[in-house]
């Protein structure tokens, strides 16, 4: 039994742009006196920053630091095991603080798609009482940022990762209608290749910092100098239209 005043909410705050957060989560930030937030050490944390003038001068923060995050492959033990403890350390302080009051988890997008706060809702079940608030997904900042519908009429979208083999890459991209790739990161030349194999590559766009300051949105083929850490690859659906 869950024996506490308090509770952890996680806000989603949308894609980057402030404005695009909803009402709810605008008004969860302002009023909030213990903020929470994920971020690379020694960076201000792409949450903190939309938020940035909004938050009480009085609120308490808490910058929840990454102990890694691409020094070493994502896929080792050694990775799991630091991400790991990352979370249940993190997972007890929220749980504690929530013992008294009300903890502000500041999210990018939404939540419960991809982000890094679905392994404290894991670990918090039982010990704390906790509330997500939906936010705009960063694919959708992106492929509205490209000025074209991502699917028509009975068009499939599938979502892919980067991180995954290339040939499963080029597989799945090969057999959908519409196409989004999130994580890029390092893996940006494979997803080129995998897109070539699958006939896709000049269908691509990559969107950088949708919807933020220096926003950039061009055709996957022509883009050399690109940051691919705040980037998604969208391809669009071409299905029935009336």
């Amino acid at each position: 039994m869950i024996m506490a005043t308090g509770k952890v909410i996680c806000v989603g705050l949308g894609p980057g742009d402030p404005d695009l957060m909803s009402v709810r989560a605008d008004r969860l930030v302002r009023t909030a006196r213990h903020v929470a937030y994920f971020r690379k050490a020694g960076h201000p944390g792409q949450a903190r920053q939309i938020v940035e003038g909004r938050l009480d001068p009085q609120a308490i923060e808490y910058p929840m630091e990454y102990p890694v995050t691409t020094e070493i492959p994502f896929d080792s033990p050694e990775y799991r095991s630091l991400l790991a403890g990352f979370y249940d350390t993190w997972a007890a302080r929220l749980a504690d603080l929530a013992k008294a009051q009300e903890v502000v988890v500041l999210c990018e997008g939404d939540p419960f798609f991809y982000g890094s706060f679905m392994h404290l809702h894991a670990r918090l079940q039982g010990r704390a009482a906790v509330e997500v608030v939906p936010g705009i997904t960063g694919m959708s900042g992106c492929w509205t940022a490209t000025g074209i519908p991502i699917t028509w009429g009975d068009d499939v979208l599938t979502v892919l990762t980067a991180t995954l083999p290339e040939a499963e890459l080029a597989a799945r991209a090969r057999g959908t209608d519409a196409l989004v790739v999130m994580k890029i990161g390092r893996n940006l030349p494979k997803l080129r290749r995998a897109l070539q194999a699958a006939g896709r590559l000049e269908q691509a766009w990559i969107v950088e910092r949708g919807t933020m300051p220096g926003q950039r949105v061009q055709r996957l083929a022509e883009a050399d100098d690109v940051t691919p850490y705040f980037s998604i690859v969208i391809v669009h659906g071409q299905g029935r239209r009336p």
